[in-house]
């Protein structure tokens, strides 16, 4: 069994495709099931032409998730000296009260 014939693409069937893509709320997935294009081919196109064009969706899509990810690990480092903060708050409180009785000889 050999290797089935390699699938050849217009750049206007190319461009189509990643007009489709960008102008709907598809996802690569989608606009690929609905040509029968293999989505990392899609996938391929969109990129190599949001590089030459300009803002695409997949760049948006990726810009988003990434200050998804910085958002939420901003959020555990709050959460962290926060709890950092009320440890030394307590800690202040608790010797000063010490400090306060005289129990130092």
């Amino acid at each position: 069994m050999g290797k089935a014939p390699r699938q050849r693409y217009t750049d206007e069937f190319k461009d189509e495709a990643v007009k489709l893509f960008n102008d709907s709320d598809l996802t690569i997935g989608d606009v690929s099931k609905r040509l029968g294009v293999p989505k990392s081919t899609l996938l391929y196109w969109v990129e190599k032409r949001s590089d030459s064009s300009g803002s695409s969706k997949a760049k948006k899509s990726s810009k988003v998730s990434d200050l998804e990810a910085e958002n939420s690990r901003l959020r555990k480092e709050l959460a962290e000296a926060r709890m950092e903060r009320d440890i030394l708050k307590k800690a202040a409180a608790f010797f000063a009260k010490e400090s306060g009785r005289g129990s130092r000889s």
